[in-house]
């Protein structure tokens, strides 16, 4: 009988985890959902006792959160991937700068982030504003989206004049480019880590699957998608 794992993931492992399940699911009895939302969100969730196997997040404090709780099986814990931060924008005519401080704020109206309360793209946004001294001076500014892919909408739509999200997200994307990378100095490292949730009633597939996402193959079809390898 085929075993069905239900993994809670961060939203912007979407399209490298659609390759990846058709990648699995030929060579395991295992057929693989994705809950997909926000770190927080998820998180959250799983707290309050939803059905999933695995999680996925998109930063460490989520998952430590749950670590804290006795929530996942913290022998299965592994970072899995890295991530980078970038400013992009649907207009043509912005150029490029290698650095966020040289950027001119003025000339924005909006920008898009991810709720730094759930979203851990927004997050790490916040504390890279932060550091430059510009989070209060242009608070007003923001549109607050309960993911990364609502970031790309906003901006993509017109909604937003800039948008703050995951150098991966990029890659699937062809209105939006990239206008800065940001610093990694300015905000935490960003790591995804996996783990087993505690009452999963498929540990031994649950663990299977977090293995394969370590190996060769998966790491290579999360680098196609504009992620850093193993931390």
């Amino acid at each position: 009988m085929q075993t069905t794992l239900n993994v809670a993931a961060a939203v912007s492992l979407q399209d490298a985890l659609m390759e990846l399940k058709e990648i699995y699911e030929k060579e395991s009895d295992v057929e693989v959902l994705f809950q997909l939302g926000g770190s927080g969100t998820l998180a959250r969730q799983l707290e309050q006792g939803m059905d999933a196997d695995v999680f996925l997040s998109s930063n460490i404090t989520w998952m430590d959160n749950l670590e804290e709780k006795d929530l996942i099986i913290k022998e299965t814990r592994k970072d899995i991937l890295q991530n980078r931060l970038v400013l992009v924008t649907n207009k043509d005519d912005v150029p490029s700068i290698d650095n966020l401080i040289y950027f001119n704020w003025e000339d924005v109206n909006r920008i898009a982030i991810g709720n730094p309360e759930s979203v851990p793209a927004g997050e790490y946004a916040k504390e890279a504003l932060m550091e430059l001294e510009i989070w209060d001076e242009w608070e007003n500014q923001f549109v607050f989206a309960k993911d990364v892919r609502q970031v790309m909408a906003y901006v993509e739509s017109g909604n937003a004049d800039y948008g703050l999200v995951y150098g991966s997200d990029i890659v699937v994307s062809e209105q939006l480019h990239v206008v800065a990378t940001i610093d990694s100095s300015l905000h935490t490292q960003i790591i995804y880590p996996g783990a087993v949730i505690k009452n999963s009633e498929h540990v031994e597939e649950a663990t299977g699957f977090l293995q394969f996402l370590q190996t060769d193959v998966a790491q290579e079809v999360f680098k196609h998608y504009g992620f850093g390898g193993n931390p």
